[in-house]
């Protein structure tokens, strides 16, 4: 069967959230979807839920794998879709109900390869406290050979976009780093013409308090190479040509991102460590002081749109002191 969308969703010991996830799923509006679970070596009771949504559901399909990570079971759930387009969703997130279905109506409307939406983050009791617009001073329909600007300040989200199946190709998740998706998607967005995008939250992304310094380790430093290779590939792409965005990318996802995942690194000398090899970045990239200070996002300056705490934090990392005692 031909579908509009394929939607991925791996799944690994999130049962306490999962039954909100699939029931945002099923009840899109948009009805030609495949929904394809990756079961990555769950311990918990994740499969019985899965099985039993499968019972009820015809467009539903099970993976059962050993756990390998989020990429490995994307990578999985790529190789099993026969969708014209490709969703991701995180099996502790869930969506709007009419995500897909205005998403595909935009793609299909501008030919775009890829087309996002805007997310908010919520928490435990489903309240929304962050959003995440994605370049709103943009026009809803992007050429990017006329207008690389989105490249510059994107956010490399693979969760809240709608990917055109030919992409991956000759794409996959990297296996075993952090920030894959800072490695892969902007692979994808140089491998596009028309980007399309619509302002409107339909992502809901679940951020787990409790569990934001767990995952805040050396791992981080794959940071940096996600970005090495997205440089490596913007060269040679028809895009080389716009080192301005090139440069953009790397403050703020060399910068300002790495720098937001080590400000919650609990280990003193670790977070010293991550600290020399932000400096070696900047050296390396020819990213200067005044690159960053006069960064420009959705048209703004981004350090002075910042809270006073977050400005203050980059600025002195910035003047190099030492960051160990004030995060």
């Amino acid at each position: 069967m031909n579908y509009s969308i394929s939607i991925i969703v791996p799944v690994y010991n999130t049962e306490k959230y999962l039954s909100k996830c699939l029931d945002s799923i099923i009840n899109q509006t948009l009805k030609n979807i495949e929904i394809i679970i990756v079961n990555d070596g769950s311990k918990d009771n994740s499969q019985q839920i899965i099985d039993e949504y499968c019972s009820n559901d015809i467009r539903i399909k099970s993976i059962v794998k050993q756990n390998g990570g989020l990429s490995d079971a994307r990578n999985i759930g790529i190789d099993h879709a026969n969708g014209e387009y490709i969703a991701f969703i995180d099996s502790d997130d869930y969506i709007d109900l009419y995500m897909m279905e205005e998403l595909y109506k935009i793609a299909i409307r501008h030919q775009a390869e890829i087309v996002l939406c805007d997310l908010v983050k919520v928490d435990e009791n489903g309240n929304e406290f962050r959003d995440l617009p994605q370049s709103p001073q943009l026009s809803d329909k992007i050429i990017l050979k006329n207008d690389f600007t989105l490249f510059g300040e994107m956010s490399c989200f693979a969760c809240n976009k709608i990917f055109k199946k030919s992409l991956f190709e000759k794409h996959r998740f990297r296996k075993g780093i952090h920030f894959e998706d800072i490695e892969l998607i902007p692979k994808l967005v140089l491998d596009s013409h028309i980007i399309a995008k619509i302002n409107q939250p339909f992502y809901k992304y679940f951020e787990r308090q409790d569990s934001i310094t767990k995952t805040h380790t050396k791992k981080g430093l794959d940071m940096f190479l996600a970005i090495d290779e997205v440089t490596n590939y913007f060269l040679q792409s028809n895009y080389a040509e716009n080192l301005d965005q090139l440069k953009r990318f790397q403050i703020i996802q060399g910068y300002y991102s790495y720098l937001a995942y080590v400000a919650f690194v609990k280990d003193k000398p670790l977070k010293k460590e991550m600290l020399l090899e932000l400096n070696e970045f900047l050296v390396n990239n020819d990213i200067e002081k005044k690159n960053i200070t006069n960064y420009q996002r959705f048209e703004k300056n981004y350090l002075n749109s910042l809270p006073l705490k977050k400005r203050m934090f980059y600025t002195l990392a910035l003047m190099n002191l030492n960051l160990l005692n004030i995060i």
